[in-house]
């Protein structure tokens, strides 16, 4: 019973520490001078808020900044003003915790006049401009950027000489040649200087000075400008070609990923397999189906999403292989009809089940985003993971059929069916695992595809005519060929719909398809041995 008491005790004492650690910042006795106080007395009180608690006081500032700071008449404890779906709340200012039962007659506004904006905007940036994480530190330089006056700048100066972080210091550096190239007290060698420094900048706030020194009086800095916005416009079309590159990539990974799976069926069995968007769909809605059974771990359902992926759509590959295909070996127009059949039913099936509509499939955390190399060049994160998931797809494809039994197997048969039949190889098993195993990965191209748009019932549909003319451009059953074609079909496709619209470069490249096949009717890389004639 002592002992029960006890720690009963003890758990009593740890609640009320953490009650009172919470509720320490509205104990301090200058937040409680703060309500009420006069105009010409308020400075003081912030200034001591400000050095003792550092960091911790900035939402009490930008929450006075924004005129939404009111204390409780009853107990004078500080409360902000906030409005959710169109009706007054009062909260917390550090913790945002509702404080309930509070109506406009219980609080009064801490009213700030122009010379306290003033000071709180300074007084934030100084206390930004002196935080701990640096990346605080440089978000607040170029923050400031577009409203330098003479006291910020005066505080980045006495700040660039201790900075010890590059990026930090480099944000300092071009804020202060904002400063010298715009001051028309300084003299002219200093402001050409800055202008010049400049030049290596592309942020934004830079770019728009140099172009309103453009109209300046003297026509040195005119000039000097001028010839900074040209440098920096030849940087910026650097970036600007390196951006669309990525988006190629970024098709062409997704185009490879589709074509892949159709590459090996149609090089093995020579099957126009019409349902090989349906592959790609059923992976794209099974990835949607593994969310709903994970709401609460999305940053980990797509681990899950792929092995799943990879099944259903391989399962059902065999499944029509066994069924259909194998009924009708030799005769490829009549699988075209088949597998078209197929496709329509497959897409009828998934509207009876999850209806008509587009599902919405969420991005797992890590893959939200994006990569800012610089204030021109952000790479979007979803689409890079997605580009070394198709190369890693790849690579351990080649490793399959080059290493395992089942690749030499297929190799046999895509050469000549009926000698590898002879030497014992059964021809059946490796159309239904090859029919599978393309499958498969058109399934989990699926899951790529839903991380980047809309998961409906003619997803597939969008991209198997791409897959088709992917794989006859590098060559029927080459992975070599199908991973250049992707690529080179992927950049051309991006390049081309800046200058030419979407629509008309997608019928430029197929119209080159077509030129090139007439000239090549193999592809790029043709396919070897006696079954390539």
């Amino acid at each position: 019973m002592r002992h029960l008491i006890a720690l009963c005790c003890c758990l009593f004492g740890l609640l009320s520490f953490s009650v009172q650690a919470a509720e320490s910042s509205q104990q301090d006795p200058f937040l409680t001078e703060l309500a009420g106080a006069k105009f010409k007395d308020m400075v003081p009180i912030l200034d001591q808020l400000a050095e003792i608690q550092g960091e911790a006081i900035l939402p009490l500032f930008h929450t006075l900044l924004g005129g939404d700071l009111y204390y409780i008449k009853a107990d004078k404890s500080l409360v902000g003003q906030f409005d959710e779906q169109g009706a007054t709340v009062y909260k917390d200012v550090f913790n945002q915790t509702l404080v309930p039962n509070l109506s406009k007659r219980d609080v009064k506004k801490i009213r700030v006049n122009n010379t306290l904006r003033g000071y709180l905007r300074n007084a934030i940036a100084q206390i930004q401009l002196t935080a701990k994480s640096p990346k605080v530190r440089e978000s607040a330089v170029r923050e400031l950027l577009s409203k330098l006056d003479a006291d910020t700048v005066a505080l980045i100066e006495s700040l660039y000489a201790k900075e010890t972080n590059n990026k930090v210091k480099e944000a300092m550096g071009l804020a202060l040649s904002m400063h010298t190239a715009s001051s028309t007290e300084l003299t002219l060698p200093n402001r050409l200087v800055a202008i010049e420094r400049l030049s290596s900048s592309l942020e934004g706030d830079a770019r728009n000075l140099l172009t309103t020194l453009t109209k300046d009086e003297n026509p040195a800095i005119v000039k000097a400008a001028t010839s900074a916005l040209e440098k920096i416009a030849q940087r910026a079309n650097r970036f600007a070609f390196i951006d669309q590159l990525f988006f190629g990539l970024s098709l062409g990974s997704v185009l490879l990923l589709a074509s892949i799976g159709l590459a090996i069926t149609f090089g093995v069995m020579g099957v126009i397999n019409m349902a090989h968007g349906e592959m790609i769909m059923l992976g794209a809605y099974t990835t949607y189906v593994v969310q709903l059974m994970m709401p609460n771990y999305i940053d980990y359902s797509i681990w899950v999403a792929i092995p799943a992926a990879f099944l259903v759509s391989g399962l059902m590959g065999i499944l029509i292989e066994r069924l259909v295909i194998r009924h009708l070996h030799g005769r490829p127009l009549e699988t075209l009809l088949a597998t078209f059949g197929i496709s329509l039913i497959l897409q009828q099936l998934v509207r009876s089940i999850f209806s008509p509509l587009n599902r919405q499939v969420s991005t797992p955390s890590w893959m939200s985003g994006s990569w800012e190399i610089n204030p021109v060049l952000s790479l979007t994160l979803n689409r890079l993971y997605i580009l070394a998931f198709a190369l890693l797809v790849f690579f351990a494809l080649v490793i399959v059929l080059r290493k395992t039994s089942l690749g030499l197997n297929v190799r046999a048969v895509s050469q000549n069916r009926n000698m590898a039949k002879a030497m014992g190889v059964k021809t059946h098993w490796v159309d239904a695992m090859t029919f599978g195993l393309g499958s498969g990965i058109a399934g989990i191209a699926g899951v790529a595809l839903s991380q980047l748009t809309n998961v409906g019932p003619n997803l597939g549909q969008a991209y198997i005519i791409d897959s088709f003319m992917v794989v006859v451009f590098g060559g029927v059953g080459n992975l070599l060929g199908t991973l250049v074609a992707a690529f080179s079909l992927g950049i051309a496709t991006k390049f081309l719909e800046p200058t030419t619209g979407a629509v008309l470069a997608a019928i430029i490249v197929l119209v080159f398809i077509i030129l090139f096949i007439q000239k090549r009717p193999k592809g790029l890389f043709p396919q070897k041995g006696r079954a390539a004639e």
